[in-house]
């Protein structure tokens, strides 16, 4: 799984922290990072935490339950469905036949995950087929007690039929920071009255959801077969896991098309969706491989997804073992709960992955394609047998992004992605420091977080340094071959390291997926005599984190030339010792990038500068322009001379941090820089550097020079939509947006995150009664994070329109704070509205209205907040 974009939750927590203090708004960024973000700390989000226990560091959590594996009493088999759906009362009503058996122990009773349904009939089957009725219970609408007819035996199967309502929206609202909601079955517009958005259904069930709209034994240490039989309208397309056996027509106009796998897996990897798509056809080795988005998006899609039969060989190739599955299917939804979903066979992404041509240059959806896919060897080949384990899913997902880099992009590649991911995790860990392998949390959803995506891949990584690449992926392979259509936890994935590698690695597991915390290092190096003596100190608390053994590598530049050594890091303080023939350059601990963890060298700002020019490695690079940039008040010119070349990196992400970095640069050498700065605006291949240039001309002045520019930029119609929506922020920003109404116009139906954004800004800036019809309209049709940003926006227009002309845009807000589907797009109306409360009174019985009205508890705890 790809949970909601890091960028959309830590924008709820700025959302509570400004409302708090009456600003009323908080903008979500410009433009959508590129790659594929990870969950971060939300502390705002999560319930409210006991007292911490004296004598605990802030980042480490109070204890925790318990948290055991799923006891396997019963086992499914197979399951069949037979579903149809109620778009009026969103209700499915379905059949289902669960073939199962006892794991060990005989059984008189079977209990099933069925969560809000209205139960018909529950009866045995006999090999015939003739129903037998059994009795059961199910008074708390959640666990259903069957009474079987009589004692089974292990390795007996006996088939259970259910015939049941399910009613996902009448159970009480649920979700989490990555899975927003937990309430399985969804139906997207299912009254038709959106006009701006496609009538949908789409399941969604992990953790544990897919049990509100089938029975089921819902834990991920069961595996099963499946059949869904679909019946829909038919001018509708249907998507589920395996492959598609039949498609009956039906005298009433409806069809039902049946999907069958017949190969086990867990059941949250279970999916069905509905909808009016487009479906791009590709292959590999023969399966087929397709792509279902809407039909606007036909000419696009494959420029968004169509690495995926290369992907698909080279980690078939990578892993040593073949794609297992019958097809490979991707399909993009609305409003979805989460970022995408490994659904075995048939991924579900959110719709932010139905681009126009013009939105293409600026974001490559590699990462979140490749992660979903990686899945289907660590996750659905292979599960995870209790959620505490989920970094065998998670953690493999999120470091193959990285190997997808590093084949594509080389080392630079890959050096992007793990420093991206380790950030995101140490930003988490600030507050947060927890095993990657919980036995204890609070609630399931808890474990979806930076530690088992982002540090998890880094530990991987380092895993990867420790043992070398071809015993990496030997042990990989063998753990695959052995565990394939089964479930496991970290002991097994140990134990197939040691079998190829020969070695006894319980020290590497216990240290970094048993223990919580990272390696915080500070390196310094002394020259005497011929003799380099480097010391690393590790400075993390050792009460709660190991003192870890890190094998690395350390490189020193003596007279110009790179001289290498491995070393093994494993007490608190160390001194390593080198014969050298003179003072070096630089001395780089950790030359590879492989430690989980902080490295501090204690160098002066020469040597930075050497670093920048002379270590050659993408993290070396960054590290080295980072600390520059921050002298730049200093107007040195040796620090500007390596920002300045970072501009032409080969790297698009350290030229666009050299740009960004330039925003508030003052001094002599102001005319070079503004155009270093003009000649990426113009110039860069890629579309982040060019717009984070213009936003930093905007900053630094001399409008009437860059106006060109960014006019230029605005009027061409091959720019992308970033292009576009920079370069009217800039004019708006340097007052140099007179005349573009014409130009504006021909944006304003965009729904484009950037041109929404730019637009808005520029509305702000000339605000009147008549620019009310576009943000009422944009709003009619935003989705997602979109629809979240455009509330934020609309409420920083309305203040500066006078309050008899608020009535429109307040009741536009009203309407969407009680109706939107998304919580979060319900918070961010709320939060518009709240904005204006000083200046139109009549808003303030509105909001007590709405707040009478939620029933979400994320929502109602961000209400109390704002009182």
């Amino acid at each position: 799984m790809s949970p909601l974009p890091f960028f959309v939750r830590r924008s709820f927590v700025l959302l509570a922290l400004t409302s708090a203090c009456r600003s009323g708004h908080s903008p979500l960024p410009t433009s959508m990072p590129t790659g594929s973000d990870r969950p971060g700390a939300m502390g705002a989000m999560t319930e409210q935490a006991p007292p911490q226990q004296p004598g605990l560091p802030e980042f480490l959590p109070p204890p925790a339950p318990p948290q055991p594996t799923a006891t396997r009493i019963s086992d499914l088999v197979h399951t069949k469905l037979d579903v149809r759906f109620d778009y009026a009362k969103q209700y499915l009503y379905g059949t289902a036949i669960i073939t199962l058996r006892p794991h060990f122990y005989p059984q008189t009773t079977l209990r099933l995950d069925a969560k809000q349904f209205l139960i018909e009939k529950v009866a045995l089957l006999d090999a015939k087929g003739a129903e037998k009725p059994l009795a059961y219970t199910y008074a708390d609408l959640e666990n259903l007690l069957i009474t079987l007819d009589r004692t089974y035996k292990a390795g007996e199967t006996y088939r259970v039929l259910i015939q049941y309502t399910a009613r996902p929206n009448e159970r009480k609202a649920g979700g989490s920071d990555a899975i927003t909601s937990d309430k399985g079955l969804y139906f997207i517009n299912p009254d038709g009255k959106e006009k701006n958005k496609p009538r949908q259904i789409w399941t969604q069930g992990e953790t544990q959801s897919n049990s509100c709209w089938f029975p089921t034994i819902d834990r991920p240490n069961q595996k099963m077969t499946q059949e869904i039989a679909m019946t829909v309208e038919s001018r509708y397309k249907t998507l589920s896991n395996g492959l598609l056996i039949s498609s009956k027509k039906n005298p009433d106009g409806t069809r039902t098309d049946t999907w069958k796998q017949d190969k086990p897996h867990a059941p949250y990897l279970v999916m069905m969706a509905v909808g009016d798509f487009a479906v791009i056809h590709d292959t590999w080795r023969g399966k087929a491989v397709d792509y279902y988005v809407e039909p606007k998006y036909a000419a696009t899609a494959r420029a968004t997804f169509g690495h995926t039969p290369a992907m698909i060989e080279f980690i078939s190739k990578k892993l040593g073992v073949d794609y297992p599955w019958d097809k490979y299917s991707q399909i993009v939804v609305r409003d979805y709960v989460s970022g995408a979903m490994e659904n075995t066979s048939a991924t579900l992404h959110t719709e932010g992955l139905q681009q126009e041509r013009r939105e293409l240059p600026d974001k490559d959806w590699d990462d979140y394609i490749f992660h979903e896919l990686f899945h289907h060897w660590f996750g659905d080949l292979v599960t995870c047998e209790s959620w505490s384990n989920l970094p065998l899913n998670e953690s493999f997902a999120n470091y193959s992004e990285l190997l997808w880099a590093e084949h594509r992009f080389g080392p630079d590649g890959a050096g992007y992605i793990q420093r991206r991911e380790l950030e995101q995790y140490l930003a988490e860990a600030e507050g947060k420091q927890v095993p990657l392998i919980r036995l204890r949390y609070q609630q399931r959803e808890d474990m979806f977080d930076s530690h088992s995506y982002a540090k998890g891949g880094r530990v991987l990584h380092l895993l990867r340094s420790v043992v070398g690449d071809e015993a990496f992926f030997a042990s990989l392979k063998l753990y695959l071959e052995r565990h394939k259509f089964k479930t496991a936890e970290i002991s097994d994935l140990r134990l197939a390291f040691e079998e190829v590698t020969g070695q006894d690695l319980n020290w590497f597991f216990d240290q970094y997926f048993l223990r919580p915390g990272h390696a915080d290092l500070t390196v310094s190096h002394v020259f005497q005599r011929d003799s380099l003596r480097v010391t690393v100190e590790q400075r993390q608390d050792s009460t709660f984190t190991p003192v870890y053994t890190i094998p690395v590598k350390l490189a020193a530049w003596v007279n110009g030339t790179r001289r290498e050594w491995p070393v093994t890091l494993r007490r608190a303080r160390q001194t390593f010792t080198f014969a050298v023939p003179a003072a070096p350059e630089l001395v780089l601990f950790d030359a590879d990038g492989v430690v989980v963890g902080t490295v501090a060298p204690e160098q002066d700002e020469a040597v930075w500068r050497y670093q920048f020019f002379h270590a050659g490695t993408y993290a070396a690079r960054l590290d080295a322009l980072q600390h520059c940039a921050e002298r730049l008040g200093s107007d040195d010119a040796a620090d500007r001379a390596v920002v300045l070349t970072a501009l032409r990196d080969p790297h698009w992400y350290i030229r666009q941090t050299a740009a960004e970095r330039l925003d508030k640069f003052k001094g002599e050498a102001l005319p070079e820089v503004r155009e270093a700065l003009r000649a990426v605006a113009q110039q860069d291949a890629d579309t982040g550097p060019r717009a984070a240039a213009m936003h930093t001309l905007a900053q630094l002045g001399d409008a009437e020079a860059s106006a060109p520019i960014f006019r230029r930029a605005l009027a061409d119609t091959t720019s992308s939509y970033r292009i576009i929506g920079a370069a009217l922020s800039a004019l708006v920003e340097t007052h140099q947006d007179e005349d573009l109404e014409p130009l504006v116009r021909g944006f304003e139906r965009s729904q484009n995150i950037e041109i929404v954004q730019a637009l808005a800004d520029y509305y702000a800036a000339h605000p009147s009664a008549d620019r009310l019809t576009w943000f009422n309209r944009q709003l009619d049709g935003a989705t997602g994070v979109l629809a979240y940003s455009l509330t934020q926006q609309y409420g920083i227009f309305l203040l500066q329109l006078a309050p008899d002309l608020r009535a429109d845009g307040i009741a536009a807000l009203d309407i969407l704070a009680r109706t939107s589907p998304l919580f979060y797009v319900r918070l961010g109306a709320y939060q518009a509205l709240f904005g204006l409360t000083e200046t139109s009174p009549q808003v303030q019985p509105l909001l007590e209205q709405i707040r009478g009205q939620e029933n979400d508890p994320r929502v109602q705890r961000f209400y109390e907040m704002l009182k």
